[in-house]
């Protein structure tokens, strides 16, 4: 069963809550492949990839940054920055969005606030880590310093005590690996496990023995595991179908649309100064008609259509 197949709910349920309960049931499938979530940084990338037959999509904090402030991801963006840009994305898709929340912007009080931002902004699922801030992205070089161990889990604990809906889907992330050990990476997983985090997001950088590291992970939490596909190293070889075997439930790609469309968008820019023209571009962009088909016009003309008394009024006609 698909995040797609799930029933529709009762109108009493509203829709934030019927894509929540669906990635719960897709995630409780554990002998599936593993759910894909490409990452997305705006709400024209998550039609992208709602329209292309994804199950979920996941919106990079890394992404954002570079989409809102045109700056790295070093901690620049903040709760109301990201939940807002949350909402307008939720908002145009009907597959759950999963959101990286960085370190919930805070200590624990600013946690509660975080979580009921993002319920409150339709989101499926969020990431909580346990960097210290300022927070700086993961897989930029360096190894990242960590909460105290009890600080981290304290964190967690109030991130799945903050949530109004139960089915919002706290994964509790730890950077602790790189810093500390793969081992105390796995004791922060369990201990993330027993505070009520939903899954878990272990973050490895690419080497050649990440697929071990990932399997150990799985083996010893009961909750999916979600994996950063884009870490690379054996994981970049890996297809879709076969990520579960390794223990992967989740799997993200956040670097595939940005570091992709960067590549068209320099590509198409220097054509256009070298030649002076968009010609030898045209066969590799979209027409208008199917860029206004991926932003729902067609569905937006027929909504007019039902009413058409309404021009009047706009025109100022009696």
């Amino acid at each position: 069963m698909s995040v797609q197949d799930i029933p529709h709910q009762p109108m009493a349920v509203n829709r934030a809550s019927r894509l929540r309960q669906a990635l719960h049931q897709r995630l409780a499938q554990r002998s599936r492949a593993a759910l894909i979530a490409p990452g997305i940084y705006d709400g024209y990338g998550a039609r992208m990839v709602a329209q292309s037959g994804f199950e979920a999509a996941y919106m990079t904090g890394n992404g954002v940054s570079a989409c809102l402030l045109g700056r790295p991801d070093v901690g620049l963006i903040d709760l109301s920055l990201m939940a807002n840009h949350a909402r307008n994305v939720a908002a145009c898709i009907d597959i759950p969005l999963i959101c990286d929340a960085d370190t919930g912007y805070g200590g624990i009080v600013a946690v509660r606030r975080t979580v009921q931002e993002f319920e409150a902004a339709g989101v499926a699922a969020v990431h909580i880590e346990d960097q210290l801030s300022p927070k700086r992205c993961a897989q930029l070089p360096g190894a990242r310093e960590v909460l105290a161990f009890d600080a981290a889990v304290a964190k967690i604990a109030a991130a799945v005590a903050a949530r109004n809906d139960p089915d919002f889907l706290v994964i509790a992330r730890t950077d602790s690996a790189a810093s500390c050990g793969v081992a105390e990476a796995i004791r922060r997983a369990q201990a993330f496990e027993r505070v009520g985090a939903g899954a878990v997001f272990v973050e490895l950088k690419g080497h050649p023995g990440i697929l071990d590291d990932i399997r150990r992970v799985a083996d010893a939490v009961r909750i999916p595991c979600m994996v950063n596909i884009d870490a690379g190293g054996p994981l970049a070889a890996l297809h879709t179908d076969h990520l579960h075997t390794h223990g992967i439930a989740l799997a993200i790609y956040p670097a595939l649309l940005r570091n992709a469309l960067g590549f068209a968008m320099r590509e198409a820019l220097q054509h256009l100064k070298q030649d002076g023209s968009t010609a030898t571009m045209r066969p590799r962009m979209l027409s208008n008609q199917e860029y206004s088909d991926c932003l729902g016009l067609p569905e937006v003309e027929a909504w007019e259509q039902r009413f058409p008394d309404a021009a009047l009024a706009v025109d100022g006609a009696p």
